[in-house]
């Protein structure tokens, strides 16, 4: 995706840096609360990348003092002024962010995110989703649907349950609990939470070190992981063996084996 079809989505950023496909929320005025149009474009940047023979790593960041407060749901509400017909929720959310969330989480291309301040609903949803996400120790994480009087959406109780189990996610989901980006930490709900002042080298170090890794084996790992939740051992195994044929055909596999024999480190192309 070029820096000029980004442009083409309001409230996005996208643009290629070498390897990495930098994926900006940039509503800062609004908190980066994402409009539908916004949550298109971001699935389109998403497939894009990972069709993308030159991108080997994802950079999902927000704008301003706040990753991402959900969906907009006051632009949603006001557009158009008519009441929409009944069943538009169950009609429309389906190619948004319940598209979204599956297309992230699944993209062979490691996804990394950077939360700063508020990650709220969508957005924590959006952070949940990612491979790696590092937050600062003072963000804060919510899910704000029960104080907000509707139920869950963007796959939080799918997600939350697998990884903090399902007491704690009652309590975040039920009693809206917040956490801060130490306990998200903590809890094993992000990868990582570093000082706000160290946030901006820590997420570069790492988008840094996958770029710079064995590509089509960090994606179809990222795809076993991913199987495995609801395949039996026999199919997983299956799996396993599927991706080792593929692995093993790639030029990183050789340049592995060439690096181990010769006591250095590899040079990975991403091939």
């Amino acid at each position: 995706m070029t820096a000029a079809g980004a442009d083409a989505v309001a409230g996005l950023r996208v643009t290629r840096d070498g390897p990495v496909l930098r994926i900006g929320l940039d509503r800062a005025d609004r908190r980066n609360a994402v409009d539908d149009a916004m949550t298109l474009g971001l699935i389109d940047a998403v497939e894009t990348a990972g069709r993308d023979e030159q991108v080997r790593v994802i950079l999902l960041t927000g704008a301003g003092e706040h990753f991402c407060a959900g969906a907009d749901l006051v632009a949603r509400n006001t557009a158009g002024g008519a009441r929409p017909r009944v069943g538009s929720i169950q009609r429309r959310v389906p190619s948004l962010a319940h598209r979204l969330i599956p297309v992230l989480a699944g993209v062979q291309t490691p996804v990394v995110c950077r939360v700063q301040g508020y990650a709220a609903g969508l957005g924590m949803q959006l952070a949940l989703a990612a491979d790696f996400t590092v937050a600062a120790t003072d963000a804060t994480f919510w899910e704000p649907f029960a104080e907000r009087g509707f139920t869950p959406d963007s796959g939080a109780t799918w997600l939350l349950p697998r990884l903090v189990g399902v007491a704690r996610a009652r309590e975040l989901l039920l009693l809206g609990r917040r956490l801060s980006g130490a306990e998200a930490a903590g809890w094993g709900l992000i990868h990582r939470a570093v000082p706000a002042a160290e946030l901006d080298a820590e997420v570069e170090t790492l988008v840094t070190r996958l770029a710079a890794g064995p590509t089509v084996t960090l994606g179809l790992t990222k795809w076993l992981l991913a199987a495995g939740a609801t395949a039996t051992l026999p199919e997983q195994l299956h799996h396993e063996a599927m991706a080792l044929e593929l692995s093993s055909r790639s030029e990183d596999f050789r340049e592995g084996l060439a690096a181990f024999r010769e006591r250095r480190p590899p040079g990975f192309t991403g091939r």
